[in-house]
């Protein structure tokens, strides 16, 4: 083993060989990521729910593909995949699938935390975004359900301390994690009953695939810029 290879993380690793079939593959994910968006979002448009249910459980594996053909680490296939358990169960329209959607896509945030480590943020933005945790769970606490103020305040601090945490690996992943925090709030609203947009399902859908795609790209361009600086030392 090469001294650059024992000072790379095994997250920030790629290899050569097969990188133009892994190029490849790649494109096609990302092309079947883009069309299988633009059909699901197309389906919440026409308010056709079999479209939906079709092409959203196809999204986040065709994206988890893309990004195991960039080197992806494991943490980043765990969130998305902690993703992909979020979206089957939100299919359901009960408390309960709520409830164990809200779970698997924490341990998806739980995934981004660790991944983003321990690189500084902008302290503004803790304040920003500590501020806006606070008012949003304030506004929404009297017209939560009763036995959902606790868990949906506790996944709020998660996702908040995810998003604010998502800035630290650049814009890309911080834009990422703000529109995270942007969908999720979205659900939230709905569910405490607030008034909503038309087509509420499309908004909430298109913030979260631009979410999750942003929040991957920028995982995975700090992985690549890690990977430049280890060969140029």
């Amino acid at each position: 083993m090469s001294a650059t290879e024992r000072r790379t993380p095994s997250w920030a690793a790629g290899t050569a060989p097969g990188a133009g079939r892994r190029a490849r593959l790649g494109r096609a994910a990302l092309i079947g990521f883009a069309v299988a968006t633009v059909l699901d979002l197309g389906s919440l448009l026409a308010g056709w729910d079999p479209g939906h249910a079709l092409f959203k459980p196809l999204l986040m594996p065709l994206l988890i593909g893309w990004a195991l053909t960039r080197g992806a680490p494991r943490l980043l296939v765990a969130a998305l995949a902690f993703g992909w358990g979020g979206d089957l169960a939100l299919l359901f329209d009960a408390e309960l699938a709520f409830l164990l959607g809200m779970g698997s896509f924490a341990l998806g945030h739980v995934c981004y935390l660790v991944l983003f480590g321990k690189r500084p943020a902008h302290p503004l933005l803790a304040a920003a975004y500590g501020a806006a945790l606070l008012g949003t769970v304030a506004l929404l606490w009297g017209d939560l359900p009763a036995d959902l103020r606790i868990p949906v305040a506790g996944y709020s601090l998660l996702l908040t301390a995810m998003a604010f945490r998502s800035s630290a690996l650049g814009r890309t992943a911080g834009l990422g994690g703000a529109l995270f925090l942007l969908s999720d709030t979205l659900i939230a609203t709905g569910v405490a009953e607030w008034p909503q947009l038309p087509r509420p399902d499309f908004w909430i859908m298109l913030t979260y695939l631009a979410a999750q795609y942003l929040l991957a790209s920028g995982v995975l361009a700090a992985g690549r810029a890690y990977r430049r600086e280890v060969l140029q030392d």
